[in-house]
């Protein structure tokens, strides 16, 4: 009697034969980039490249002028001149009143000293101009004056004359009245503001120069008479002011 057929069994979906070798899996293939993005890359490190380049110069001149200008600084010992307002007189000052205003005629006359306390370093001047006014709370201009430009050599003092005159100034009549009553008691107090240049020379090198604002005055002429010198005060850069 033959034996009965065995059913084929049917395999369930997603079943693997466990004596089965593991199918090998397709290599994983790298995106095709354009051509354009490796022309960037190398762009943006040129880039870098130069600005650290750039960087590093700058770094360095920067530390070599630092190292030359202490060097400079500790061998000749650079020191700024000194302003002094040595004499001040005003031969002539007359306040007239008529009948369209109050008008001003004035001379002056006034000596300011400078001088070079340097022992290596000479001094080079351009022109040096002066603006003179009176009055503490409502200045009133006397005028202005200008020298040429001179050479101060190391350790000297040099002496500029200066002669302003106003002539026929208007002002108003209480500040004509008051600044007559100041000039006749010597209560009247003087400003000077003089503008000019500074350059440094060391043997024949000159090095630069620099524009200098010197505030002097602020003192009446009583103590002018009385023989008082009063020290300038220098201004550099706009807001560096040494007494």
């Amino acid at each position: 009697m033959a034996e009965p057929v065995k059913p084929v069994l049917q395999k369930p979906p997603g079943y693997r034969n466990p004596n089965a070798p593991f199918p090998s899996r397709p290599g994983v293939r790298k995106p095709v980039l354009p051509p354009s993005f490796y022309h960037r890359r190398k762009r943006r490190s040129f880039c870098r490249i130069c600005c650290c380049l750039l960087c590093t110069l700058i770094f360095i001149l920067t530390l070599l002028l630092l190292i030359s200008s202490g060097l400079f600084y500790l061998w000749f010992e650079p020191v700024i001149p000194v302003f002094h307002l040595q004499s001040l007189q005003i031969p002539h000052f007359n306040v007239s009143v008529k009948s369209d205003g109050t008008y001003l005629d004035s001379k002056t006359t006034f000596n300011l000293e400078v001088r070079n306390p340097n022992s290596k370093i000479t001094l080079y001047y351009g022109g040096t101009d002066v603006q003179v006014t009176v009055g503490e709370r409502t200045e009133t201009d006397l005028g202005s004056s200008s020298v040429p430009g001179f050479t101060q050599e190391t350790k000297n003092t040099t002496v500029l004359k200066f002669t302003a005159v106003d002539k026929s100034l208007l002002v108003e009549d209480g500040v004509g009245a008051k600044l007559r009553a100041q000039f006749r008691s010597r209560d009247l107090v003087v400003f000077m503001e003089v503008r000019t240049s500074v350059g440094l020379g060391v043997e024949s090198w000159k090095i630069g120069t620099m524009g200098v604002h010197v505030l002097c005055g602020g003192v009446s002429l009583k103590k002018l008479d009385g023989g008082a010198m009063p020290k300038c005060t220098i201004n550099l850069l706009k807001w560096i002011n040494i007494h």
